[in-house]
This record gives structure tokens, C-alpha cells and sequence, in this order.
């Protein structure tokens, strides 16, 4: 072994004796200084198995919110929310499926909540929902607009949006997305074939606005829609006489 180191060059020698003495140090430690239980891979997984089963268990799975709220799993089974499990948006309801009375679950109503999935990603499929959650209505929860439990993207009519794109475009953003045009307009048919000359009708008294924004407003959509006082709130001008209808955005 001496001759045959003396035939080498002193540099890998020198090189032959450092590779050797790591390789020593190496195998003395994994074989002498690191315990056996660190490197069995056995026990590592029993120790991860039994630490797993210490947790407690949060989540119940949508077969058990599917004994109670049978009706609610009907209607998002065929939506486009099928994929979701309820605890997606919920969170763990183990302790409100033990407990329905006291433990509530929880109901995203936070603006950040939704575009966490909707908010514009160009990395997205195409024709997946996506909005701007800054510009589009954004003064209220999505669900006060959009059914999580069956969403449909309002749309607005071909013949409609055909002549009336920027329209379409600005009401889809906008507090009124979820009113169709003719909530607001009964359009002639003429006015298909002569728009200039036939014209779609308008508002023309103050309580249409109202049935929705009146203070004691009753109507379906006026849950949670801004509230006046008719009789103190602009006196004498049709509201859209102010207020754009298609973009009716009010700071508060």
C-alpha cells in the first residue's frame, strides 16, 4: 500500500487520505452517535400514525351534512359548486353535527372569502368565473347576490346585450347585476326593428325605485339594498334622474 501511494502524485494522496477520513467520520456517525430510533423508518411511521390519531377529529364529511340539510345537498349536487365539499366553505362541522343547537357553522360572508377561487388568474381555465373583487360590487358578500348553493352567472340577454354591450358589461359589475332589463324596461318589439324610433320604456315614478330602496321596502330584492326615505330623499326627480341605474354604485 506504501508503494503504491508513493507512485501517486502528492495532491491525490493528499485528496485519497481527506475522502477516506470523511467517509470514517461518516459511518461512525450514522453506525455510533445517531440513535437507532431516528433511523428506522418504521417507527418514524408508527410515531407519525399514533401522533395523527392524537388529533382531534374536526371535520365530519358531507355524508353527515347531507342527514340534515338533505334539500341543500339536492340543489348544489347539480350546480357548479357539485365539486365543493360543504366543509370547503363551512369549515370543520364536527362539533356542529354533534351539537347542531349550540355549534353553528361557520358562513363566509368576508369579501376575500369567494376570490380566493374568483378573483382574475389568467392561469385559470378560460370560461371559469373570474372577476376583479375590487370593482365588482363591492360593497356587499357575494352571497347576498350569488346562491353558494346553486351559482348562476347572471347574464344578460342576447337581444339585449347585442345593441347594449357597454351596458351589459358595466350592469355585470354593478349592484343591479342580479336585475334583469326588463325588471326596469318593457321593450316593444318594434324597438328591435326601428331602436331610434321606438324606444324601450323608463321608470317614470319615484316608488319603482322604491319597492326595493324605500325604507320600508318589502320586495324580495330589497333585502339588501340601500335604504331612503322617499318622501325626504330627492324630493320631486325620478331617481335615475341622479343615479345611474346600470351603475348605481353609492359610497358609504
Amino acid at each position: 500500500m506504501g508503494k503504491l501511494f508513493e507512485r501517486f502524485p502528492d495532491p491525490l494522496a493528499r485528496l485519497i487520505v481527506v475522502v477516506v477520513a470523511m467517509v470514517a467520520l461518516g459511518a461512525f456517525a450514522y453506525f455510533v452517535l445517531i440513535p437507532k430510533p431516528v433511523k428506522d423508518i418504521e417507527f418514524q411511521w408508527a410515531d407519525a400514525v399514533k401522533t395523527e390519531k392524537a388529533r382531534p377529529v374536526r371535520y365530519a364529511g358531507f355524508q353527515v351534512c347531507e342527514e340534515c340539510h338533505g334539500e341543500i345537498h339536492n340543489t348544489k349536487k347539480t350546480g357548479y359548486h357539485k365539486d365543493l365539499s360543504c366543509e370547503t366553505c363551512h369549515g370543520p362541522a364536527k362539533a356542529h353535527s354533534e351539537n347542531p343547537d349550540k355549534v353553528k357553522p361557520n358562513i363566509p360572508t368576508a369579501r376575500t372569502f369567494c376570490p380566493q377561487c374568483h378573483a382574475y388568474n389568467p392561469s385559470r381555465p378560460r370560461g371559469f368565473p373570474q372577476i376583479n373583487p375590487v370593482a365588482h360590487n363591492p360593497l356587499k358578500p357575494c352571497s347576498s347576490c350569488h346562491n353558494p348553493h346553486d351559482p348562476k352567472p347572471p347574464t344578460t340577454p342576447k337581444e339585449c346585450s347585442a345593441c347594449h354591450g357597454e351596458i351589459a358589461r358595466m350592469k355585470a359589475v354593478s349592484h343591479h347585476v342580479q336585475l334583469e332589463c326588463t325588471t326596469c324596461h318593457q321593450a316593444p318589439q318594434q324597438h328591435k326593428v326601428s331602436p331610434r324610433s321606438v324606444k324601450p320604456t323608463k321608470p317614470q315614478a319615484r316608488e319603482f325605485c322604491g319597492k326595493c330602496h324605500g325604507k320600508d321596502a318589502t320586495d324580495k330584492l330589497a333585502k339588501n339594498a340601500p335604504k331612503v326615505d322617499l318622501g325626504e330623499h330627492g324630493e320631486k326627480y325620478v331617481c335615475w334622474q341622479c343615479h345611474y341605474p346600470h351603475s348605481p354604485e353609492v359610497e358609504q
